[in-house]
C-alpha cells in the first residue's frame, strides 16, 4: 500500500479536490493524508488571536467569512443534494463550534482544538465526495492513532499499534483517508506535530504500515538543483539519498522538512515528491541509494547571525566546548555550523531569541564578537574522499565572494559557506555555472 500526502494547495478548491480524487483513484488501495484547504489554517490563526485579544466579534467575522467559503465549495463540489447536505450539516456544526470558542476562557489548549478543524473538514469533504462516487472509503481520525510523547516526539510503538488495529478493523477498503498534522499529546490532548506538519504524519504513517512508496504532493515539481527565483535554468533532481534530502531541507529548500523523512528512511521506504499540477511528471525519488561523483544541488538560508569568542585560555584546555554548547542548549537555540581554532570559535544561529543573553553568559569566557545579515550557502552532493577535487571547484566558485566561514567534513553530503545575506544571489549564480553547467 502507499501512502499519499496533498498539501493544502492540492485541495484548495473543488476543482482540485477532484483532481486528487482522480490521482487516488489510480493507485488503490491507498492511504491518503490530506492537508487543511490552502488559506483555512491562516484563517484559524487569525480567529485564534481575536480570541486571544478577548475581540469575540472579530472571531465571528472571521469565522462568518470561512464558513461562507466553504459553503461554496460544497455547491462546486458535489453533484447529489444528499452529499451536498451531508457536508452542509457536517460544516455547519463545525463552525457552530469554533462560535463557541466565543463564550469561554481561551487558552493554548483552545487554540489547538480550533487549528485541528482545517484537516478534520478537509478530510470529510474529501470523505463524502469519495462516498458519492461511489468508491469504498474509511475515514481514520489521526486523534486515534497519531500520538506525540512527554518531550514531543512521535510515540511510534503506540502508532504502529492503534493504527495496525485500525486497519484490521477498516480491512478491504479501496482508499483509506486521515488528517496530516494533527495527533494527541501525552496528556491525551488535541494537539500538533509543528515539525514537518502533515508530511511528518505521511512518514511517520508510511513506517507504521510498512508502505512500499510514500508520496509526497505539491505544487511543485520536486527538489531543484538551485532555487529557481535567483538561478535561471534550474532542473529538478531526479533523485536524492535521505540524507541529501535532509541537508537541503534544512538550508533552505522549502519543498521538505528535514525532520520527516527520518521515520521513512530508517523503514527504508523510498519517498516521492510529486507535482499534483503536472501527475505525469517523474518528481523527485528520495531513497538510501548512492549515487558515487554526483552534486545535486545547491541551497541558502538567510539571516543568520555569527558569534565568534576568542580567547587564549581556550589554547588546550578541555571542557572549554562543553560550557559553550551549554550556554546554547540553556537557552534552547541550536547551532549551524562551527569553526574552530587553538584560540577562537564561530557558531552560526538562525534564532536570535536570545541572542543579548548567550552573548552575555559566553563573555565569561572570552572576547565575542558577533555578525549579523548573514547567509549560509550549502552545495549538497557526494562529499565522500573518493570524489576528489570537488572542494577545489566549490571554492573556486566562491573566490570573488568573501566567506566568513565553510563548514565541510562534518557531512559526507555536504559543504556550506557563510557570506553576506546581500552576496546569496552572486553566490548561488557562480556555483551554479562552476558545478551544473
Amino acid at each position: 500500500m502507499k501512502v499519499m500526502k496533498f498539501g493544502g494547495t492540492s485541495v484548495g478548491s473543488a476543482e482540485r479536490m477532484k483532481n486528487v480524487t482522480r490521482l487516488v483513484l489510480g493507485s488503490q488501495p491507498a492511504f491518503v493524508v490530506l492537508s487543511a484547504m490552502s488559506g483555512t489554517t491562516n484563517s484559524l490563526v487569525e480567529i485564534a488571536g481575536y480570541l486571544y485579544s478577548k475581540n469575540p466579534a472579530g472571531a465571528l467575522e472571521t469565522i462568518g467569512s470561512l464558513e461562507k467559503k466553504y459553503m461554496q465549495h460544497v455547491r462546486e463540489l458535489y453533484a447529489t443534494e444528499e452529499y451536498r447536505q451531508k457536508a452542509t450539516d457536517f460544516l455547519r456544526s463545525t463552525f457552530a463550534y469554533l462560535a463557541s470558542f466565543t463564550k469561554q476562557l481561551f487558552t493554548p489548549l483552545e487554540e489547538k482544538l480550533i487549528l485541528a478543524q482545517g484537516e478534520l473538514m478537509s478530510t470529510n469533504m474529501v470523505n463524502f465526495y469519495l462516498q458519492e462516487q461511489g468508491v469504498k472509503v474509511v475515514l481514520l481520525c489521526a486523534l486515534d492513532f497519531m500520538k506525540i510523547d512527554a518531550n514531543g516526539e512521535p510515540d511510534q510503538n503506540y502508532i504502529r499499534e492503534k493504527i495496525t488495529a485500525l486497519l484490521d478493523k477498516n480491512a478491504g477498503a479501496q482508499l483509506y483517508l486521515t488528517q496530516g498534522f494533527i495527533c494527541r499529546n501525552a496528556k491525551d490532548e488535541v494537539d500538533n506535530l509543528q515539525r514537518g506538519g502533515s508530511d511528518y504524519t505521511a512518514s511517520l504513517l508510511g513506517a507504521a504500515i510498512g508502505a512500499e512508496e510514500i508520496q509526497i504532493w505539491t505544487d511543485i515539481d520536486g527538489m531543484h538543483n538551485n532555487d529557481p527565483r535567483v538561478v535561471e535554468g534550474t532542473k529538478p533532481v531526479r533523485h536524492l539519498h535521505f540524507e541529501e534530502a535532509a541537508e537541503l531541507g534544512y538550508f533552505g529548500a522549502k519543498i521538505l522538512h528535514p525532520t520527516c523523512i527520518q521515520p521513512a528512511k530508517f523503514a527504508n521506504i523510498p519517498v516521492k515528491l510529486l507535482n499534483t499540477m503536472e501527475p505525469d511528471a517523474p518528481g523527485t525519488t528520495i531513497d538510501n541509494r548512492e549515487d558515487p561523483g554526483e552534486i545535486k544541488a545547491v541551497a541558502a538560508k538567510e539571516n543568520i547571525t555569527a558569534i565568534t569568542i576568542h580567547s587564549s585560555r581556550m589554547l588546550l584546555a578541555y571542557g572549554f566546548l562543553r560550557k559553550v554548547f551549554e550556554i546554547f542548549e540553556s537557552y534552547r537555540t541550536s547551532i549551524d555550523m562551527i569553526c574552530t581554532s587553538e584560540v577562537g570559535v564561530t557558531m552560526s544561529i538562525d534564532n536570535t531569541a536570545h541572542l543579548d543573553e548567550i552573548v552575555a553568559d559566553l563573555k565569561a569566557y572570552g572576547t565575542v564578537s558577533v555578525d549579523r545579515g548573514m547567509c549560509i550557502v550549502s552545495v549538497v552532493g557526494d562529499m565522500s574522499w573518493a570524489n576528489v577535487g570537488f572542494e577545489a571547484r566549490a571554492v573556486d566558485a566562491m573566490r570573488d565572494i568573501p566567506v566568513r566561514m565553510i563548514s565541510f567534513g562534518g557531512s559526507s553530503y555536504n559543504i556550506s559557506f557563510l557570506i553576506k545575506n546581500e552576496d546569496k544571489t552572486r553566490a548561488l549564480q557562480s556555483l551554479s555555472a562552476h558545478l551544473f553547467e
